[in-house]
């Protein structure tokens, strides 16, 4: 096992009332690319940092480097190669990382995905980021949201506290899984204002030149292509929206990842006198532009944990169409616009919106200002309370 040891809070024989709770951060199960996961989990650890946490974060080797970096000060440890292969990395899981938390002398290990382990020896809580493959477990892909839901109901027994990104996805843990009430906590994602925040003219334009469409309006999605997201619909309803417009907007599908059969079959029926441009991964310094300078960024999603396209284009003072379904209100509030999921109230709404300017104005601004108030260091605060009640209801139950 390498690690990589940086400037720790000297523990000696502080009694454990009189100091803050050592946290272990299990990061080996969160992607490297900057999809919603490793956003969460760079966004948190980094706001937890400032705020002077004492952490130590167990990771893949590769990413060793990274996570000292995003977290100078923190112990960095790093497994075997082998994590690389879910069923190694599932298998460390539930004896490794025990390992590593009494070797690091962690007073609470915190698992941002929804993986525990059995016998933890230690405070756990566990992030639950959504019950969507509970609610509607069609529109998943089946293998997945099999192994999701097994984990979801062991973290969801066994975990001490968890964390979820919105009272919706609380919610529904009572509703769908019977989980306690009161052993869960709510914790709003933050967005890096740094990087999205209203674009310059210059990166509007570059980004406008890389889709090939010079300064041509369009439509802009980003996300992942799967059911859930309801990008088949978005499809047909913003053809509805075109059909008849001198100069319609193009439709700009951003993202990579996911599957969802029906959106060849939507494609298919495009008139061939609209646009289409299908731009996969987008790189991070593009994605101001491109949310910033669409006329629109539809997002009608059916389910979600949170959000955080939705506020990641409200940050960067764009106008966005979504659905009233799960949390998204709790993000948008009256700062965007709503439909339903289906083609015609996809249509009518984006209709609404192209034919008003000085309304994509008016909910632009609006969107700007309310994503201000959602920051990571805001959520990593959440995070440390959930933290301290998890190493007090452990106590409570485990006397000593």
């Amino acid at each position: 096992m390498d690690e990589v040891s940086r400037e720790n809070v000297p523990r000696g024989n502080v009694p454990r009332e009189d100091r803050p709770p050592r946290i272990l951060v299990d990061a080996t199960a969160v992607p490297a690319d900057r999809g919603a996961l490793g956003r969460y989990a760079e966004g948190l650890l980094r706001a937890l940092h400032g705020l002077g946490a004492d952490l130590a974060i167990a990771c893949q080797r590769v990413e060793r480097e990274r996570y000292a970096a995003l977290a100078p000060g923190a112990r960095v440890v790093s497994g075997p190669a082998a994590l690389a292969h879910r069923a190694a990395r599932l298998a460390w899981e539930q004896n490794g990382l025990p390992r590593v938390a009494r070797e690091v002398g962690a007073d609470v290990l915190h698992l941002p995905t929804y993986t525990i382990p059995v016998h933890a020896g230690l405070p756990t809580v566990v992030t639950i980021h959504d019950v969507t493959q509970f609610a509607e477990p069609e529109r998943h892909d089946p293998l997945r949201a099999s192994y999701i839901r097994s984990a979801t109901r062991t973290a969801a027994r066994l975990a001490t506290r968890m964390i979820v990104p919105s009272r919706a996805v609380r919610d529904d843990l009572v509703r769908l899984l019977h989980a306690e009430p009161g052993h869960i906590d709510v914790a709003y994602h933050g967005v890096d204002h740094e990087v999205f925040r209203r674009p310059s003219p210059e990166e509007v334009k570059k980004v406008s030149d890389r889709l090939g469409l010079h300064g041509h309006p369009y439509v802009a999605y980003l996300g992942a292509l799967e059911p859930r997201k309801n990008v088949p619909n978005l499809i047909r309803g913003w053809v509805r929206a075109c059909a008849g417009r001198a100069d319609p907007p193009a439709l700009v599908l951003a993202g990579s990842g996911g599957w969802d059969d029906e959106l060849d079959a939507a494609l298919a029926v495009v008139p061939t006198h609209l646009r289409v441009v299908r731009s996969g991964y987008l790189p991070w310094s593009l994605l101001p532009g491109f949310l910033g300078g669409a006329l629109v960024v539809a997002l009608p999603s059916r389910g979600e944990g949170f959000g955080l396209p939705v506020l990641e284009t409200m940050a960067c003072g764009g106008t966005v169409l979504t659905t009233r379904r799960g949390p998204l209100p709790e993000v948008g509030g009256e700062a965007v616009a709503y439909t339903e999921p289906d083609p015609p109230a996809i249509a009518s709404a984006l209709s609404s919106l192209l034919d008003a300017p000085d309304r994509r104005l008016e909910l632009a601004e609006a969107a700007s200002a309310r994503a201000e108030g959602f920051t990571w260091e805001g959520s990593a605060r959440d995070h440390l309370d959930s933290y301290a009640r998890a190493v007090a209801q452990y106590a409570a139950s485990h006397p000593s």
